[in-house]
């Protein structure tokens, strides 16, 4: 297995349908960190034949196939070995794993795209895995599963949730109540996907926000989480990605802020504390100061 490959921006992962080239066209020109290519639920069953030719177009048309990543159907359907087996030879990215169910199916995976990389002369290892872990009943009790030591671990970089899919397992007729906000089942799965991919050590990706059009409110939503932990949001429209990537960008008073920290305990060596601005910091502190410089790239 090769060295993993340089992490992409993971703040905003915008969808498109794999059978729709003007909606491909769009995602990939936009400035979203990731163009998230579909070929499970936006697109028919007797369409996805169609849309593998055609995403795999688009990916060897790109000139930065890094950005370009597949959202491919369940590893455990024949669809999924069909997707691979198109999408691969273009090298995209990575690949996006609906309906995952633990690691046993990333370790399937795993082995799907080491055998298609090597047929294709692809360095092992190459191609990424997100995965979106909360689509079903039995995958709530496994997203702790993703910790730990097995094939195909170091593919997985990102851990998303859902909640469409949810209410469909579930036989929920809704899924928010009267203020908006996710019903208790739906934030445990939220909360449970952020648990699980803080213990992978993988990015935590907040799901999509229906309503495109009301900006501010999905702006809001993407302030808040990314405070909870989040690295970044799921879109399904172009207008999405601005204000997500805004809202998962560090501001330069973060990043002064956490200079100063890191620079508070540089000045004080073997402190478990220090004061800084008329508060009292911990080593808890420091390491969230270094990991947000680390993420933003700052020095």
């Amino acid at each position: 297995m090769s060295d993993t490959p340089a992490l992409p921006r993971m703040r905003s992962w915008l969808f498109a349908p794999g059978d729709s080239e003007k909606k491909m066209g769009k995602a990939i020109a936009s400035p979203a960190d990731i163009a998230l290519l579909d070929l499970e639920d936006s697109v028919a069953p007797e369409n996805k034949p169609a849309a593998r030719l055609m995403v795999c177009e688009q990916i060897s048309a790109s000139g930065n196939r890094a950005r370009l990543w597949v959202r491919i159907n369940p590893v455990s359907t024949a669809d999924c070995i069909a997707d691979l087996a198109a999408i691969i030879p273009a090298r995209p990215g990575g690949v996006f794993l609906p309906k995952a169910e633990g690691a046993a199916d990333i370790t399937r995976l795993h082995h799907y795209l080491t055998a298609l990389e090597a047929a294709n002369g692809i360095p092992l290892g190459r191609t990424l895995i997100a995965a979106l872990v909360t689509e079903t009943a039995a995958a709530m009790f496994k997203t702790g599963d993703y910790v730990g030591d097995y094939p195909g671990k170091e593919r997985l970089v990102a851990m998303s949730w859902g909640a469409e899919d949810l209410s469909s397992a579930l036989g929920a007729r809704e899924q928010r109540g009267p203020d908006g906000e996710y019903s208790h089942t739906y934030e445990m799965a939220r909360s449970l996907c952020l648990i699980g991919a803080s213990a992978a050590g993988v990015a935590a990706i907040e799901t999509v926000q229906p309503e495109f059009r009301d900006l501010e409110a999905l702006e809001t939503r993407a302030r808040r989480v990314r405070a909870q932990g989040f690295r970044g949001m799921l879109a399904i429209h172009p207008a999405q990605v601005e204000p997500i990537n805004a809202a998962f960008t560090p501001s330069a008073e973060e990043l002064a802020h956490a200079r100063s920290i890191v620079q508070a305990f540089a000045d004080h060596p073997g402190a478990g504390v220090v004061a800084l601005d008329g508060a009292m910091l911990d080593r808890p502190h420091l390491v969230l100061a270094q990991r947000l410089l680390a993420e933003a790239g700052d020095k």
